[in-house]
């Protein structure tokens, strides 16, 4: 734990380390109109420069990967790695069965229809034994 701890806390400090040579403060107070727009292009190109590494090695990431992918799975697969093709199919005799089973459980509509009204609570009231 004590060497996780150190080790957590030694990449903390290179972190504040590298960001502190990197990114000097801004020095934004007494500059004119032009200058601080001459110094806003100049940190959208820096940030345009940081995007296309960024893009860089985002490709380089997934191209590594696909490559792995196909040394794992062989050449059969050149093409998309569409993992799904390689799913058991599911017999449509198997649906067929599904629903004749949930056909025959009948409609319940039909016993609220049945048993609403004066005549359903009769009915109820005839077949429960209370008539006179």
């Amino acid at each position: 734990m004590e060497e996780l701890e150190k080790e957590k806390m030694d990449r903390d400090d290179e972190k504040v380390r590298y960001l502190g040579e990197k990114m000097v403060p801004l020095q934004l107070s007494g500059l004119s109109l032009d200058e601080l727009q001459k110094l806003c292009k100049q940190l959208h190109a820096k940030i345009d420069v940081v995007d296309e590494e960024r893009y860089d090695c985002e490709a380089k990431v997934i191209k590594n990967n696909r490559d792995m992918m196909r040394a794992l799975l062989g050449s059969k697969h050149k093409g998309s790695m569409d993992l799904r093709a390689n799913l058991k199919s599911v017999k449509k005799e198997d649906i067929k069965q599904e629903k004749v089973l949930t056909t025959e459980v009948g409609d319940w509509r039909k016993n609220v229809e049945a048993m609403s009204g004066m005549e359903g609570r009769k009915k109820m009231f005839d077949a429960a034994g209370g008539t006179q």
